[in-house]
């Protein structure tokens, strides 16, 4: 499905370009701090640390708190400042787990045939995605979780692909939340990385599960 984007009309939540900051801080965040050290300072370098980061992130949660939303100019700048980073997959990643919204598996979810937990399941991707975006993402093809796009806003964008991310995470949290953390979203293939589209799927297989955790956040782009 293509995407024309139109870089004067706020369409994207702020809450989203906050939670890609926020991801970036806590990314160069130190996990052990001398009690008289000021990571701003002996950290420079680190650029989610920084007082200009800072500043957007104020910024961003007070629009976020207004449910204002920005264009596709501002979050491809946004996007910019992140891809030259090699940890900008994680980055994304996180961002997206922060905008699903998803809790704990809940009982109905494990009670319900599985037709009905798929179809549950696509529903809440579908309306997620379009809240976050202002538009749709891609569509629904068949089988139990297929979603597909072509000249998606995050190839647009992050010409490597790293921005897809932002989709595997969400859709990740989603998954959890209605099918069981035994689930996961396989970006397999991406048109960054020459494929015809990109498309995301579902797997229960151990393996992926294993790599995932290896990383502590997401698996290696998968290859076709």
């Amino acid at each position: 499905m293509a995407q024309s984007p139109d870089t004067s009309k706020p369409r994207i939540r702020a809450r989203l370009a906050l939670a890609i900051l926020e991801a970036l801080q806590s990314q160069d965040t130190p996990s052990e701090v001398l009690e008289d050290e000021n990571p701003s300072q002996t950290m420079p370098r680190r650029l989610g640390l920084s007082g200009v980061v800072d500043r957007q992130v104020q910024l961003y949660r007070s629009d976020a708190m207004k449910r204002a939303r920005i264009t596709d100019g501002q979050f491809h700048d946004l996007v910019q400042l992140v891809v030259r980073r090699p940890d900008a997959p994680e980055i994304f990643w996180r961002a997206g787990r922060r905008m699903a919204d998803a809790g704990p598996q809940t009982a109905l979810s494990r009670l319900l045939p599985a037709p009905l937990r798929h179809a549950r399941l696509r529903r809440r991707v579908r309306r997620r995605l379009r809240r976050v975006f202002g538009r749709n993402i891609g569509a629904f093809g068949e089988g139990p979780f297929t979603l597909e796009g072509r000249n998606l806003l995050f190839v647009q964008l992050a010409r490597q692909g790293e921005a897809c991310c932002l989709v595997s995470g969400m859709c990740q949290s989603i998954v959890e939340e209605v099918l069981g953390a035994e689930y996961h979203v396989v970006h397999d293939r991406c048109e960054a990385r020459g494929d015809a589209s990109c498309r995301w799927t579902i797997t229960a297989d151990a393996g992926v599960r294993e790599a995932s955790r290896a990383g502590d956040w997401m698996p290696e782009f998968e290859a076709g």
